[in-house]
């Protein structure tokens, strides 16, 4: 399609494929999902490419979730929460950060070489109960 549809920030996206060339409408774009999920049994929908933009929007460290509000048209701040979905590996590192910053720099090489705090031995004891039955 390039050169021979125009492209730029203010052009549409998706274009009909048939000529003429129109910017692609819900209609057709409505058509298009049940056309490929006939064909693949599945059930996708134009409203599933909404939650994945705003999934995507809502991770970018760098957009305010305000703003991911403001492009969804939603009225309350809590909807949008919604998309706030953590990643298990992304919880673990910021946990290990936070016990990091916890013991004030003094570390301990953990499993695979990782950076692990350093805790003292007896609140270890005292922790899981060991010398004091």
């Amino acid at each position: 399609m390039h050169g021979l549809v125009p492209t730029g920030a203010d052009e549409p996206l998706w274009w009909t494929l048939r000529r003429p060339f129109r910017p692609l409408a819900y209609p057709a774009a409505y058509r298009m999902f049940q056309r490929v999920n006939a064909s693949l049994g599945a059930n996708w929908g134009l409203h599933d490419l909404r939650h994945t933009a705003a999934y995507r929007m809502a991770r970018d460290p760098k957009m305010p979730l305000t703003d991911v509000q403001w492009v969804l048209g939603h009225v309350q701040l809590t909807t949008t929460q919604l998309y706030l979905s953590p990643v298990p590996e992304d919880v673990i590192a910021s946990v290990l950060a936070h016990h990091l910053r916890r013991s004030n720099g003094r570390t301990a090489p953990g499993p695979g070489g990782q950076t692990m705090p350093a805790y003292r031995a007896e609140s270890l004891n005292v922790l899981f109960g060991e010398g004091t039955l």
